[in-house]
């Protein structure tokens, strides 16, 4: 569950964020400071580029000691310091008797987090893969498959649809049902993918200009605009110089 500290604009100490200025002008990331948002197994984001997913999925993936680039709490791995402030101002309240492990995968950094796997194997990972010989699909899917994915914990996953193909897609959802099925998990994702927000018995919010808003799966825009574009290409082909 994830609730806001006092956010007070003229009190400095409560807040990292400056008022009137990114992320506070998203508003997913006011509400979510102004309500909160309860997390059940499955939390699924879902909206346009630049709406607020990515920087909504960090900050609470920050706020609850994972790597900002992807990893466990243990992880160190660094290359640049581009997260917003937002998880300063986020407080995480865990059930009685949850679990502080965790792990955060991001798309645009998984390059780099599979390089820190390959240099920092240990006797507890032997039987990871060398990573960075598989394709970015490859490598992302057979994490999932290792002990990191196993127990109970927060996963939380940022558009880990890039750079797999149908079929991947697929063996992704069908590891993301299994990893919220199992008691003590909680997911939460980002996606564009009308196929990862399949994910059953999942929360999804869509994002937009005016805030969070439950929806279903089949109320989603991408959804509709997938379902339009492959029955009619030509109708949006038309409109492209």
């Amino acid at each position: 569950m994830q609730r806001r500290r006092p956010l007070d604009p003229d009190d400095e100490g409560l807040t990292a964020l400056t008022p009137g200025r990114w992320p506070l002008t998203l508003a997913p990331v006011a509400q979510l400071l102004q309500e909160g948002l309860d997390l059940g197994r499955a939390t699924v984001l879902v909206g346009a580029n630049g709406s607020g997913k990515s920087t909504i999925v960090e900050a609470v993936a920050m706020a609850f000691g994972l790597a900002p680039e992807g990893g466990s709490t243990g992880a160190r791995h660094r290359t640049i310091e581009s997260e917003s402030p937002l998880h300063h101002d986020l407080e995480l309240v865990r059930g009685p008797g949850g679990s502080r492990w965790g792990y955060f995968v991001r798309a645009e950094t998984m390059h780099g987090l599979m390089g820190y796997l390959d240099e920092t194997a240990k006797d507890s990972f032997t039987r990871d893969p060398t990573f960075s010989r598989l394709s970015h699909g490859e490598s992302f899917l057979a994490l999932l498959s290792t002990r990191r994915f196993r127990g109970p914990g927060l996963f939380v996953m940022d558009e880990p649809e890039a750079g797999l193909a149908f079929e991947a897609q697929l063996a992704l959802l069908g590891q993301l049902i299994g990893l919220a099925s199992r008691r003590g998990c909680q997911v939460l994702l980002a996606t564009h993918s009308p196929i990862i927000a399949a994910l059953p018995g999942a929360t999804i919010l869509q994002l937009d200009a005016t805030g969070l808003h439950p929806t279903t799966w089949a109320q989603l825009q991408a959804v509709d605009h997938y379902r339009r574009f492959l029955a009619h290409p030509e109708q949006y082909l038309r409109h492209l110089d």
